[in-house]
């Protein structure tokens, strides 16, 4: 019978998941924190309203990645990534990323009127997207990969 405490080391895939999950969690709480005077509940909520939005933005933030990581890690990873198919997993994370991201804040502005945009908010012209989430799900996922990669290969 195998000693049950005696585990075998995380693979590097492993360690990466982690990492990035990790590193995406962290980084989008500081993005949320740091975007807040970009909306109108910065001036108009109350500070339960402002937590209540900091734990729903930063968990669905961390849903959403984690659900564009594993689905681009089923179409497009193999057992060499992120060593060997860095972008082939990473492009299609961001591109999924962006791409809920220009649905959700459009229908969320636009259309349910769940938040509102501050008039410090700088918008794509064609589609009213602000740029702040836009740029959110471009650095942090990215920055996320890198660690993800530089863990694993240790």
């Amino acid at each position: 019978m195998q000693n049950m405490s005696a585990r075998e080391p995380p693979a590097p895939w492993q360690k990466a998941v982690r990492t990035y999950l990790t590193v995406i969690g962290f980084g989008n709480l500081l993005w949320e924190i740091a975007q807040f005077p970009l909306y109108t509940i910065w001036t108009e909520g109350s500070r339960s309203h402002l937590a209540l939005a900091l734990v729903h933005g930063t968990g669905g933030d961390l849903f959403i990645s984690a659900v564009t990581l594993m689905a681009s890690l089923v179409v497009f990873g193999d057992k060499t990534w992120p060593a060997q198919a860095f972008w082939r997993v990473g492009i299609p994370i961001i591109a999924m990323g962006l791409g809920y991201t220009i649905y959700s804040e459009w229908i969320n502005v636009e259309i349910r009127h769940t938040w509102a945009y501050s008039d410090l908010m700088p918008r794509l012209p064609l589609l009213g997207t602000g740029l702040s989430p836009l740029l959110q799900w471009i650095v942090v996922p990215t920055l996320a990969l890198f660690a993800a990669r530089r863990t694993a290969g240790r």
